[in-house]
């Protein structure tokens, strides 16, 4: 964890901008898209899409997902909703 990393999750919370960065390093190749559902810093919505879910089952895309945030998750941040998907998936739904 860098400085400012730290900096920003002080006090047991995470600004948005350091989670949507964390998730882009741990998915290179995503659109994503964080909302602050409260406006406390401590509990988001994350929809990402990326081809490192092709393959895997939605509890299997998640659990990607908190690997990527392992020490977010013991503290900084209280809830999480996720939102998963492949392109593909992502391009068949935004057709609709």
């Amino acid at each position: 964890m860098t400085d400012a990393d730290a900096c920003a999750i002080c006090g047991d919370v995470i600004e948005p901008e350091v989670l949507s960065s964390k998730l882009q390093a741990a998915f290179p190749d995503a659109d994503l898209e964080v909302q602050d559902l409260t406006g406390t810093r401590d509990h988001y919505q994350a929809r990402i899409v990326s081809d490192a879910f092709v393959g895997k089952t939605p509890i299997e895309q998640h659990q990607l997902v908190y690997a990527a945030l392992v020490e977010e998750m013991k503290g900084p941040i209280h809830a999480l909703g996720l939102k998963t998907y492949t392109k593909a998936a992502w391009a068949k739904k935004a057709g609709q």
